[in-house]
């Protein structure tokens, strides 16, 4: 699977999430990873309300084949929280991306790939 991470600065178009703005409390176990998958849902992101970070989740066009583009993560500002994956316990399907385009990835791997 190839993933990819960015951090950015906050956005003054307002295509991130909003919610909390405190910085997390601890380290979370796992954070939210945006697949290759993702299609951003026409510019609709399904994800993105369910995060209660402010500017975790937000929308990265695809310069090439605009108005198209994906939702990113910031690995700083996730909490783990999962809110936004459709894959529950036992395989139950929950509200977040309808795509499953996002994966729980444990926090050592992303933060060895961002190292």
């Amino acid at each position: 699977m190839i993933y990819s991470w960015h951090v950015h600065g906050r956005r003054e178009d307002g295509a991130e999430s909003e919610g909390i703005v405190t910085p997390r409390k601890k380290r979370p176990k796992e954070l939210a990873v945006i697949t290759e998958c993702c299609t951003g849902c026409a510019g609709s992101p399904a994800c993105v309300p369910y995060c209660p970070v402010a500017d975790c989740m937000y929308w990265v066009p695809d310069e090439d084949h605009q108005p198209f583009g994906h939702i990113e993560v910031d690995p700083i500002l996730c909490i783990g929280c999962k809110k936004c994956t459709s894959k529950g316990p036992d395989g139950a399907f929950l509200d977040g991306c309808p795509w499953d385009a996002i994966e729980m990835v444990a926090i050592e791997e992303v933060e060895a790939q961002l190292a």
